[in-house]
């Protein structure tokens, strides 16, 4: 028996693509971000509704899941940004409420939609406030058995270092987290971009539009080819480096305008990621940012996974803003395995069905 997935916060689909991967069916993604619906009903041929998290209902979420005699699989990642340290305390606390609200509205959907099984992945901080152990105890009143911790992605095949907190919660059963496929043998940056064709800053490829990053001016320029691979500002000249580099609390930011490692997992693919101002983003020995399609091989989705329309223009802040906001694919498709394990074991001996064929497509 196949299992039945929607995705809230689906964004562009990474989380939805790893289950659709493992063999489940995804109905609908839901996002507020319209921007999103290509990417998501192109690579998962699903629904994606865009909305406000706070007008869906349970009763709805149950009409999208569709027959009740399959395993109904509810996922999603409320998006919890970090706060920003340069905001005042009073703007800083209506942020934090504010974000923490989507938590909030993703309980209220499970409390009235009632899935089978709820996995949600988010910031590892999340793990220290108030508001994360109540969304537990809460599902556990209600009945789910319920599994967390912080996992990191490079465990899971994912080319980069990107430490996230995944929940699964069943109602059929204990349900356990996905064990590490690649823990003493990460993927790396050269695995992952390695054979890419060389470009130049500020000039698409010829054979894909999306392996593209910014142009550079001269001084940037100089900046980056005086960074040696893995390292950062701190490489540079006196002259060429910043003034803010210059005082005792701009020499702890190390990563801004460093290039990665080959044989290594990159940092975290982050919205800003084609800035090389912006964090570790140049490109190991290329004189430039990583392009928009290593951004995304590095976040694990695969080269046939489609952004954009054919003709459509590429707007790069908005593809880094997709790709980073998206859950990496490989470590969504564990947390799908896992979940698929489960059901395998809990479906049939709980009485909720006969069957339990979850082959992949």
């Amino acid at each position: 028996m196949r299992a039945t997935v929607v995705d809230i916060f689906c964004g562009i689909g990474g989380l939805s693509y790893g289950f659709k991967a493992e063999g489940f069916d995804v109905a609908a993604g839901i996002d507020i971000d319209s921007t999103c619906r290509f990417a998501y009903e192109t690579n998962l041929n699903a629904e994606f509704i865009s909305d406000d998290i706070k007008k869906i209902t349970g009763p709805k979420i149950n009409r999208l899941f569709g027959a009740k005699d399959r395993p109904r699989v509810l996922i999603g990642c409320a998006p919890c940004a970090p706060f920003s340290i340069y905001v005042g305390r009073y703007k800083k606390a209506n942020r934090r409420n504010r974000q923490w609200s989507l938590l909030d509205e993703f309980l209220r959907i499970i409390k009235t939609a009632t899935p089978d099984v709820v996995s949600m992945e988010n910031v590892p901080r999340l793990a220290r406030h108030k508001i994360f152990f109540r969304f537990v105890r809460t599902l556990e009143k209600k009945g789910y058995n319920v599994a967390y911790a912080k996992l990191r992605a490079d465990h899971y095949g994912v080319p980069q270092r990107r430490t996230r907190l995944v929940l699964i919660a069943s109602r059929l059963g204990e349900v356990s987290l996905p064990r590490p496929t690649h823990l003493n043998r990460p993927v790396t940056v050269r695995n992952a971009i390695g054979k890419l064709p060389v470009i130049r800053a500020g000039k698409p490829s010829k054979r894909d539009r999306l392996h593209v990053t910014r142009n550079l001016t001269p001084r940037n320029l100089k900046r980056l080819r005086s960074t040696r691979e893995g390292g950062s500002w701190r490489d540079w000249a006196d002259d060429l480096q910043l003034d803010c580099h210059k005082k005792k609390k701009g020499r702890s930011f190390r990563s801004v305008y460093g290039r990665m490692v080959w044989d290594a997992p990159s940092p975290v693919i982050t919205t800003q990621c084609l800035g090389i101002g912006n964090g570790r983003f140049g490109h190991p020995d290329q004189d430039r940012a990583i392009s928009i399609r290593e951004a995304s091989l590095l976040q694990s989705f695969p080269r046939t996974f489609r952004f954009l329309p054919t003709g459509e223009s590429v707007n790069g802040v908005m593809l880094a803003r997709q790709i980073g906001n998206a859950v990496p694919v490989r470590l969504s498709q564990a947390i799908a395995r896992a979940i698929k394990q489960h059901l395998r074991e809990f479906w049939t001996s709980n009485g909720a069905s006969r069957g339990h064929d979850m082959k992949p497509n």
